[in-house]
């Protein structure tokens, strides 16, 4: 197996990072371009790889960390990715938590726990994590990929079976609404949708756990492959198959972002490994890095701080209240500093307000870029 470092996966990591980073903070929601949009429903968007590609690149890092768990013993393997878990998830729940205060008219009341989201996208990345490590440990590689497709098997028939019939993967058909309102309860639940539907909810969850399995694969045969033209070749080839299979599936059971489908698994993954593919063949074989992989490599050096940073800083600005103006019903309006900035620097650069939406977007990445850039300078570096 081969122990060579490939910078490719650190611009991979980095880049989804950052995209992640810009879907999630347009200047207004209302003027977003149709690529930066999830699908409403059904579909696949450049925006619905984000999530999928970071599970993915949890998998390959994997690989490169998991001859240590297991050299290690299992005790010490279980106490690491338990610890990691545990902290990844209340992190999670911190952010949806927090600044824990709200304003009231002209008064500061405490965000009672009863109305706070259980899940979230960190809680998924803890939980796929925890999952997927736990199979590749204690399953090994064949058994991890056997136990893998039979979960994107199962998921695909309890849908079926489990969902309302004539419309089992629709918003109101999917079995796993039930699921999640009988653990987690309406309150606790994502309210997004116009009902209780959280789209990190613990039923979709199942098939999420593939995607980093799926990683840890393709992080595995590269090392065991080494930097030569049949790895190369084989994973253009291996991503252009499940690409095409993941278009097949959704024939039956549709892509879908919202209630992470089998076929959304397959679809995703098979893109992903042709993006790292690409990379690897740019940086690796072509030595074409440069600025434009430093851009990205400063997000892989802290990528769960600068993503957390980017949720915690709006949330606990929202409570600085700058005046603007009063609403029709006579009760005066409020932006925050970040809103402010949108609203009097960004929103008036074009005609088109999806321009200046995209362009508050950009300033916020390259904002945490530049605090990643001071960390990475310092050789700081945050992890869990």
């Amino acid at each position: 197996m081969s122990n060579a470092r490939y910078y490719s996966l650190d611009v991979f990591r980095g880049a989804t990072v950052a995209l992640m980073i810009l879907v999630n903070n347009p200047g207004s929601w209302n003027a977003i371009y149709t690529p930066l949009e999830h699908a409403p429903w059904h579909g696949c968007t450049l925006t619905d790889l984000v999530f999928p590609f970071f599970l993915f690149a949890v998998g390959n890092a994997l690989a490169f960390v998991m001859p240590r768990f297991e050299q290690a013993g299992t005790a010490a393997f279980l106490k690491k990715v338990i610890r990691r878990t545990v902290l990844i998830f209340a992190i999670g729940l911190f952010l949806n938590w927090m600044p824990f205060v709200k304003w009231d008219g002209d008064m500061l009341v405490g965000k009672p726990w009863h109305n706070v989201r259980i899940l979230g996208v960190l809680q998924r990345i803890s939980l796929c994590y925890f999952l997927g490590s736990c199979l590749i440990y204690f399953f090994k590689t064949r058994g991890a990929f056997v136990i893998s497709v039979t979960l994107l098997l199962l998921y695909w028939f309890l849908c079926w079976w489990l969902g309302t019939p004539g419309s089992p993967y629709s918003l109101n058909g999917f079995f796993g609404t039930s699921f999640d309102l009988a653990i987690l309860g309406e309150s606790h639940m994502y309210h997004g949708e116009g009902i209780a539907f959280d789209p990190e909810g613990l039923a979709s969850t199942l098939p999420a756990i593939t995607q980093v399995v799926f990683g840890y694969f393709v992080g595995q045969y590269i090392q065991q492959k080494g930097k030569t033209y049949e790895m190369l070749s084989n994973l253009y080839v291996a991503g252009a198959m499940l690409l095409l299979a993941g278009y097949w599936w959704d024939m039956n059971f549709p892509l879908n972002k919202k209630i992470w489908t089998s076929s959304f698994v397959i679809h995703t993954t098979g893109m992903a490994m042709l993006c790292l593919a690409t990379l690897i063949y740019l940086i690796e074989f072509k030595q074409a890095q440069g600025k434009w992989s430093r851009v990205f490599d400063v997000f892989g050096k802290n990528p769960l701080f600068i993503f957390v940073l980017s949720g915690f800083l709006p949330r606990l600005l929202g409570l600085i209240r700058i005046p603007a103006g009063i609403a029709p019903d006579g009760k005066p309006l409020y932006n925050s500093p970040f809103s402010w900035f949108y609203e009097h620097v960004c929103k008036n650069i074009s005609a088109d307000p999806r321009n200046g939406s995209l362009l508050y977007a950009i300033i916020l990445v390259t904002f945490y870029w530049f605090i990643g850039y001071v960390l990475d300078k310092k050789k700081i570096y945050i992890k869990v």
